[in-house]
């Protein structure tokens, strides 16, 4: 039950991509999900009505309690840039205008009654500009009192680029680069080229890299012109995303001497070259705004957001090449993280109350106890072992040593787009073979991608280059040993996530165990999912994607299922779980 001073604000994002709820209570974070782990829709974008949902359930109130609701950008103004854009380029942009229109006249242009009418709500409503809503997930979660604030994605409602300052419960954003300029969509540009979808595919591109060499970055040079302090303007013929229903345009694919790559076609050494000179320029421009920030600011703490926030390659050269001392970055960094940052700046800069929260874990949604568990493993006639906590974690690092994968489903799950321990696939990084079985086997995708190791945060300089702390998995390093290939990239880099035991006791002790066993303190961790679907969220999702794939082991809270002591092809038939994935 609500007591009378408590202040509830809903965060919401919606009706782009990864659809989001958070909700905070006076100031602190108590729930956060992305819609797509209810629905089982990919990067789902309506409205988040089963992540509200679960938020308002896990703090045990109704829609009437809620002091305030804040939404993560301001859908006039975005659509004042759509109308300006389409008049600007007419009438090239006829097709891409009556597809766009559709969708902003059936919903984007009726927010606050489309959550009034949901949610039956009748208080407050709240529109935050969209790099204010990223710029506020970042400062206000962060721990620093005071920090330089730099955002980057493809566009809100007109910026694409914004960096300012944060100090105490204000943010103060004082420069921006305006659409069509943006690095979020430059680099959507080249994912769409290589034959990935934009807005999912972005960080494909990113594990491409490593693999070529930097042969193309003179032709991305004459895509864009970038000034001394990293401001720059793309040259829009080499684009078509103002008018047209692709990112690229015949004047970038005679640049780069091809057509788009077919998706699904095989990926070779162009593609490979491409991914890596991309990332070389981004990195480069990315260094600039940041230097020009810190000469400008003097500030020794940085917060980073915005889509673009994700790119932990960039992120790594940041932390060790610029002059800023501390970084943080969010771990929602993209649009889901709108409805946190939303939240959050009306409660700290609108209402002017105090910050008393800093993120410093991302376990934030649904968790299921014992009896749900059992449930739903009677349900469907699953056989199973139960054990204690000190049991459960003794079989599980027993099983990762004898080269099985497990299914880890504990605890709450994770908000952002990364499993950090709580909704994860877990396999021996001594064995180099796991990289290829874990992609190829298990979760259905392209043999190139790089596995993200988990490390207790006490060996974490032992293994890697690095001497700050990355529980988020935002970073990149180089590794120091050579024998944990099975997360080492080809460029001997690794994305890594450090566990302490105040973040996440119970992973923090699985590797610890397996440290006992092996003498080794780190292991894979990826995403609990396969190909096409969004990270598990329920038993019955984690027991699903066990029964359609490889995996050897299934640990569900102290419920262990193994291969051995079950038919999976008679399951899959008997509830028709079939085998099918789409692309993602």
């Amino acid at each position: 039950m609500n007591q009378m001073n408590d202040i509830y604000i809903l965060g919401i994002s919606c009706f782009y991509h990864d659809s989001a709820a958070a909700l905070i209570k006076n100031g602190t974070v108590i729930a956060a999900a992305q819609e797509e782990r209810f629905t089982r829709k990919k990067h789902d974008d309506r409205f988040p009505e089963e992540a509200i949902s679960y938020c308002l359930k896990h703090a045990g109130i109704t829609v009437k309690e809620i002091s305030a609701i804040a939404y993560y950008e301001k859908p006039f103004i975005k659509f004042e840039r759509l109308l300006s854009t389409y008049i600007k380029v007419w009438p090239r942009g006829f097709l891409s205008f009556l597809k766009a229109m559709k969708v902003w006249l059936k919903e984007k242009l009726w927010i606050p009654n489309v959550i009034k009418k949901n949610l039956n709500y009748e208080g407050p409503v709240y529109y935050i500009e969209h790099h204010l809503s990223h710029a506020a997930s970042s400062f206000l979660a962060s721990p620093f009192e005071k920090a330089a604030i730099l955002t980057v994605d493809g566009v809100g409602e007109w910026a694409t680029t914004t960096w300012g300052i944060g100090s105490e419960n204000k943010i103060d954003l004082k420069k921006e680069i305006r659409f069509p300029h943006s690095l979020g969509l430059l680099y959507s540009a080249f994912t769409y080229y290589l034959g990935f979808k934009v807005n999912s595919g972005e960080y494909k591109v990113m594990g491409l890299a490593p693999y070529g060499e930097a042969e193309y970055t003179d032709q991305i040079w004459k895509l864009l012109d970038v000034k001394h302090d990293g401001s720059y303007e793309l040259n829009m013929k080499y684009f078509s995303y103002e008018y047209g229903l692709t990112m690229t345009s015949k004047h970038f694919h005679k640049l780069f001497g091809a057509p788009p790559r077919k998706p699904e076609s095989k990926v070779t050494q162009r593609e490979f070259d491409l991914a890596k000179s991309l990332q070389v320029v981004l990195e480069e421009i990315m260094l600039k705004i940041v230097n020009n920030l810190y000469e400008e600011t003097k500030e020794e703490n940085l917060c980073l957001a915005g889509g673009v926030a994700l790119n932990c390659v960039a992120n790594g050269r940041i932390l060790k090449e610029s002059k800023f001392k501390n970084i943080y970055i969010q771990p929602a960094s993209g649009d889901a993280g709108g409805a946190l940052g939303a939240a959050m700046y009306v409660y700290n800069s609108i209402m002017g109350e105090k910050r008393v929260y800093s993120m410093e874990h991302a376990y934030l949604g649904p968790e299921f106890n014992d009896s749900e568990i059992e449930d739903v493993l009677s349900q469907y006639e699953i056989p199973y072992k139960k054990y204690s906590d000190d049991e459960i974690i003794e079989k599980t690092a027993e099983n990762i040593d004898k080269q099985k994968v497990v299914g880890w489903f504990q605890g709450r799950m994770e908000y952002g787009p990364r499993a950090l321990g709580n909704r994860s696939i877990l396999a021996d990084a001594r064995n180099k073979e796991n990289w290829q079985r874990v992609n190829l086997k298990i979760k259905f995708r392209e043999s190139f991608r790089p596995f993200a190791p988990s490390v207790i945060e006490e060996d974490l300089n032992k293994y890697f280059d690095l001497d700050v702390p990355t529980p988020f998995m935002l970073l990149v390093a180089q590794v120091k040993k050579n024998d944990i290939p099975a997360v080492t990239h080809v460029d001997n880099s690794a994305r890594i996530q450090s566990v302490s035991k105040s973040q996440n006791p119970k992973y923090h002790k699985l590797i610890s165990k397996f440290k006992d066993k092996t003498g080794t303190s780190v292991i894979i961790n990826t995403s609990f999912n396969v190909r096409g679907e969004p990270i598990v969220c329920t038993p019955l999702d984690a027991l699903k994607c066990f029964m359609r794939t490889d995996m050897d082991v299934l640990v569900i809270g102290g419920y262990l299922i193994t291969n051995e002591n079950i038919d999976k092809e008679a399951v899959r038939k008997k509830h028709k779980w079939n085998q099918k994935f789409e692309n993602d």
